[in-house]
Parts: C-alpha cells; sequence; structure tokens
C-alpha cells in the first residue's frame, strides 16, 4: 500500500505542472492511471476506517450489553467482507498492462445472420456494463450484418482497470436459442468472438517502418444517408510482413482515423511481440481459436433451458436476463480467481 500511496502522489503531482494538458493524448493516459490506483487505495482506507469504528463500537455494545447493536455490528460484518472480496479481487489486477485503457472488438462466428445478431446482443450487454461502471468508450470502426446486427465492431474503453478486466472475456462466446429469423421456429446455436488488446501510447518501443504499410482510404458507411461521409476518411492499414490489418471510421478527419488505427496497429505489433517473449499472454490473446464449436469460453442457453455458464470456471448463473443486462462483474471475478490461482501455481 505504500507504494501504491507513493505512486498516487506522483501522479497527483504531474497533473498539477502546469503544462500537463499540452499533449492530451499522454495527459489522459496518466488520468487513467491515477484513477486506476485512487480504486485500489480508497476502498482499502475506507475498510480501515469501518474497522476501527466497528471495533470500537463493538467494545462499548459488549460493555453495556447492547444487544440491539450487536446485532446490527454483525451486519455491518457482513457488508465489510463483501467490501474486501472486493478489494482482494482488485488486488488481483496487477499485471504491467492492467491499467490501460483498451480496444475492444466484436466479431459474429458461424451462423450466418445468426450469429451477426448474437453480436448485436453481446454489445448491447458489454456497453451495459461499461455504463454501469462509468466506463468511457467510442465506437471507431463498424460492419453491419447483411441482414441484421453486426458482423463486427471496434470499441475504445477507458476507466479503472479497463484491460485488465475485460481481457476475462476474450474467447468464443456461444447462444442457443429459437430463433427470431426461423420460421419454423427451430432451435439455433450462434457464436461470436470477443478480442481485447491494451492501448499502448509512447510509453513502448515498437518501430513500425513506414514501407511496410500499405493504407487504404475509403468513404465510411453507416445508417441513413447523413450518417455516410460524403470524403474518403475512413482509414485501413495492412502490416504488410505480418498481415495485420487494423481500421477507424470513428471520425469525419482522415488524419484522427489514421491516428487511432496507427495505435491499434502499435497495440497488436506489441501483443505479438509480447507473445513471441511470453506463453501466458501468448495463450491469452489467442485463446480465441475458430468462432465455432469447441472453443468456445462461456455458453448462453435460453432454450429448452435458462442457464449461462462459464467454461473455463464453471461459474453459472439461470438470471439470464440480468447477465444480458450487463451483470457480467461476477464471470470477471471468477475467472480473475482463477487466473490468480494458476498464477500462484506456476
Amino acid at each position: 500500500m505504500p507504494a501504491k500511496i507513493a505512486l498516487r502522489d506522483k501522479l497527483e503531482q504531474q497533473i498539477a505542472q502546469p503544462r500537463f494538458w499540452d499533449t492530451p493524448d499522454s495527459a489522459r493516459g496518466v488520468v487513467t492511471q491515477l484513477s486506476a490506483v485512487k480504486a485500489m487505495i480508497t476502498p482499502v482506507q475506507e475498510v480501515e476506517t469501518a474497522v476501527r469504528d466497528i471495533s470500537d463500537l463493538f467494545e462499548l455494545a459488549s460493555e453495556e450489553g447492547d444487544e440491539a447493536t450487536l446485532v446490527s455490528i454483525q451486519s455491518d460484518l457482513e457488508q465489510l467482507s463483501l467490501r474486501c472480496d472486493k478489494i482482494e479481487i482488485t488486488g488481483m489486477l496487477s499485471g504491467p498492462d492492467d491499467m490501460r485503457p483498451c480496444f475492444f472488438g466484436i466479431h459474429a462466428g458461424a451462423g450466418g445472420t445468426e450469429s451477426c445478431d448474437w453480436a448485436a446482443m453481446l454489445l448491447r450487454m458489454y456497453t451495459r456494463y461499461f455504463d454501469d461502471n462509468k466506463y468511457r468508450y467510442e465506437q471507431l470502426d463498424i460492419t453491419p450484418g447483411e441482414e441484421a446486427g453486426i458482423r463486427s465492431i471496434m470499441l475504445r474503453v477507458e476507466g479503472p482497470f479497463a484491460f485488465g478486466k475485460l481481457s476475462c472475456e476474450t474467447g468464443v462466446h456461444r447462444l442457443v436459442r429459437i430463433s427470431p429469423f426461423d420460421a419454423a421456429g427451430r432451435r439455433h446455436t450462434s457464436f461470436a468472438a470477443v478480442d481485447v488488446m491494451p492501448e499502448y501510447e509512447d510509453d513502448v518501443e515498437i518501430e513500425i517502418d513506414e514501407d511496410d504499410l500499405r493504407i487504404d482510404y475509403y468513404r465510411a458507411g453507416g445508417a441513413g444517408g447523413q450518417h455516410v461521409n460524403k470524403t474518403s476518411s475512413a482509414v485501413r492499414i495492412t502490416h504488410l510482413p505480418t498481415n495485420i490489418v487494423v481500421q477507424c471510421q470513428n471520425d469525419r478527419s482522415q488524419h484522427k482515423n489514421k491516428a487511432e488505427a496507427m495505435k491499434m496497429l502499435k497495440s497488436k505489433l506489441y501483443m505479438l511481440e509480447q507473445q513471441k517473449r511470453d506463453a501466458e499472454l501468448a495463450k491469452l490473446y489467442s485463446s480465441k481459436g475458430d468462432i465455432a464449436w469447441g472453443n468456445q469460453i462461456r455458453s448462453y442457453v435460453l432454450q429448452p433451458y435458462q442457464m449461462i455458464k462459464d467454461h473455463r470456471t464453471d461459474f453459472q448463473s439461470g438470471n439470464v436476463q440480468a447477465v444480458l443486462d450487463g451483470e457480467i462483474e461476477p464471470f470477471i471475478d471468477s475467472y480473475l480467481r482463477l487466473r490468480a490461482q494458476k498464477k500462484h501455481k506456476n
């Protein structure tokens, strides 16, 4: 904790500098890091204060034989235990990239229109989670489905431990339901993949040779004539040596879209380098496999019964609607615990 407090004080001193906001991108990174550090420190300090208060109150109630207060203290201790569990989970987010903002992608898999609709359902679930947790997010690129839903979408997400928490969602998500697109009312299985990468600014050394890039400019698409760019502001960048492709059409400015696409490319190349050196991170990043049978991390079954189960942790919930409305924190917490246990064993 002293080290975290020292880091908080250092970051606050940086923010207090007169020219701090002269470089907005790096400034936002510092602010995000400070928010994450405070999210670790403040709950601990609050619990420490609560423990002292409860201890003092317990002594007084015991001396006076105040049964009603002792019963109240028991309830307070149960709430305190839940807060300690949250602090324990936060302590598991200690990876070098866990505090960073991230690029968050959803991609429809096997299943055609069904999977595009499922990808849109996942997008709704995650954006509700982002809203509930005060995460800021913006759409960078989207490919609509041919008939319904979305083929793929890329978001930038910012908030305390954005990458650390959302990396737990990386993988294939499987849906089983009665299809709304099947006139015969048959049960269908659909797949979509979630892909999460930390965002890197200028604090990592990744050199990109301009000769290795193919940059294409095109008109951004969207729903409704007024939303379609009349100029070729959307940007697609292909890194020829690795065949990595990134694209952005969020802004009407070609320059801003190119800068955001370069950030994504930088993140992907850095992750690729990490894969070569770090087998654990490679397993995390490439664990999606094919977006189809046999590779799912979680199943969402709506028919013939209702159950959502994480196949990595065996954690499950029968409150399907609540989960689809964004209540995914228990799934994230259970995977963080599993990951911490595996790390401890190794």
